[in-house]
């Protein structure tokens, strides 16, 4: 029997083990998506407690207590901190198979010292060593990510925001680590929310341009992305409910527009019109810039109306949306490619039965541009466990071109979370070492090392253009 998490955790062979130990274990991290507060960076916040650290934010774990029968005075509610952190405690004893467990104990080890297992019964031990090592000046923000070994991270953040932040942050000579903006436009193209209206109020008070049609509302967001560029932002998000394509006319976008400004609802085809020419004129856009389009799909949100009345979005009541776009996809990157505007591409579903789709996708628009210009993204969210990283690694490899890859990233709010990326970096030397093992692939270490640390970090610095050199 195994020792539980040791050293050579997740590594069930010799080739895993000197590829983990001698290419990836010391390489820098490279968070290129994240929803860390760029406040809290610049603030450098102190964290009074591991609840603070742990559990703010954090709708995985909340998910997890709710499937506990936790009452949410304890997850999200106003019980104290100590008896929220008790109640997590129990109940991520009973998490066997669940990647919480392995994150949990990873951040642990990593950031308190704590080799021990937590739950209810060494529940007590853990809050009482926690308490007294988050009193330690390296335990704040700006501890936690220089413990972590990160080089750059890329928030995500609306056009309309002044990237005050950002801009302190990287005046700031004492912070060695790059905090740059990432453009998430979701607002701006979501046309049939009840706020639209408010939305393009606060783009136009920053941009300074009057929104009465389409046109102004590009002009107006060909502003902001000059201002983001400025600040250093090389890479988009877009979190798009569906993937659609229904192109139209300028003429018919200026109508279903113009039909949104007067406070007239539009029909679902008027708004899948509106969405394919928002990403249409982003994706150009984003080509110009030599920008990275980041579109994740596959998700359907916020279906506990209840609890999303009560509580917001992002708490934990979202779920996958099972269809495969595959066609609507293909047409909107061939849109933008046939006239030589498709920029750097990730595709990101939440949906895992989408792998060889996007596999396939993937291999349409491929060229000398760029080392693998559109990418399958990391297995993200419901699927960045041990399964799921090795589902996606193996349909990457199958499909395209894995030594290429960007790697992961931590898609977190939480300042713990970069063990995710230690994760990630076993189950890829795990993989690898098994094919050599197999006799599937030559122990031709050299190639092996250069692929891992690629994919680990190196990749990362060279598709995104960021000015860091190499591990």
């Amino acid at each position: 029997m195994k020792a539980f998490m040791d050293k050579n955790f997740l590594l069930s062979n010799e080739t895993a083990k000197e590829l983990y130990f001698g290419w990836a274990a010391d390489t820098p991290v490279l968070d290129y998506h994240c929803h860390i507060n760029p406040r809290e960076i610049w603030e450098d916040r102190k964290f009074e407690n591991i609840t603070q650290v742990w559990l703010g934010g954090d709708h995985y774990k909340w998910r997890f207590m709710r499937s506990c029968g936790v009452e949410e005075a304890y997850i999200t509610g106003d019980a104290p901190d100590r008896e929220k952190f008790m109640k997590w405690a129990e109940c991520l004893g009973k998490a066997i198979g669940n990647p919480l467990f392995h994150w949990s104990h990873l951040e642990l080890r990593k950031y308190f010292g704590y080799d021990g297992i937590l739950n209810k019964n060494t529940a007590g031990e853990v809050w009482e060593l926690c308490s007294r090592r988050l009193a330690d000046p390296s335990m704040s923000a700006r501890g936690l990510i220089r413990q972590s070994n990160v080089t750059l991270i890329c928030t995500t953040d609306d056009p309309a925001d002044s990237l005050e932040y950002h801009k302190k942050i990287a005046e700031d000579d004492s912070f060695p680590v790059q905090v740059l903006p990432a453009w998430r436009p979701d607002k701006a193209m979501n046309l049939g929310k009840p706020d639209y209206l408010d939305y393009l109020s606060k783009l136009e008070q920053v941009s300074g341009v009057k929104i009465d049609s389409f046109d102004a509302l590009c002009r107006a967001l060909r502003l902001r992305m000059d201002f983001f560029s400025s600040m250093g932002c090389r890479v988009s998000d877009h979190g798009l409910e569906y993937v659609m394509y229904q192109p139209a006319e300028n003429a018919e976008i200026e109508t279903i527009f113009a039909k949104r400004l007067k406070g007239e609802a539009v029909t679902k085809s008027e708004e899948l019109k509106f969405k394919t020419a928002f990403l249409l004129f982003s994706g150009r856009e984003y080509a110009r810039r030599n920008w990275v389009m980041q579109l994740h799909y596959g998700c359907k949100r916020d279906n506990n109306t209840l609890r999303y009345e009560q509580l917001g979005p992002d708490t934990g009541f979202d779920c996958i949306n099972n269809y495969t776009p595959s066609a609507e996809m293909t047409d909107l990157l061939n849109a933008l490619c046939k006239t030589d505007e498709l920029p750097r591409t990730i595709l990101y579903s939440l949906n895992p039965n989408d792998n060889q789709a996007i596999g396939t996708i993937i291999g349409c628009f491929q060229d000398s541009t760029a080392a693998a210009k559109i990418q399958q993204g990391s297995a993200w969210w419901f699927n960045d466990h041990k399964t799921g990283i090795q589902d996606q690694l193996t349909s990457l490899a199958n499909l395209g071109n894995l030594s290429g890859f960007v790697g992961m990233l931590t898609d977190s709010r939480s300042f713990l979370s970069y063990t995710r990326h230690d994760y990630f970096r076993r189950i890829l030397c795990n993989l690898l070492g098994t094919w050599v093992e197999n006799g599937e692939y030559p122990a031709d270490f050299e190639t092996l090392g250069e692929i891992v640390k690629g994919i680990s970090y190196n990749n990362a610095v060279n598709y995104f253009g960021f000015d860091l050199e190499k591990a």
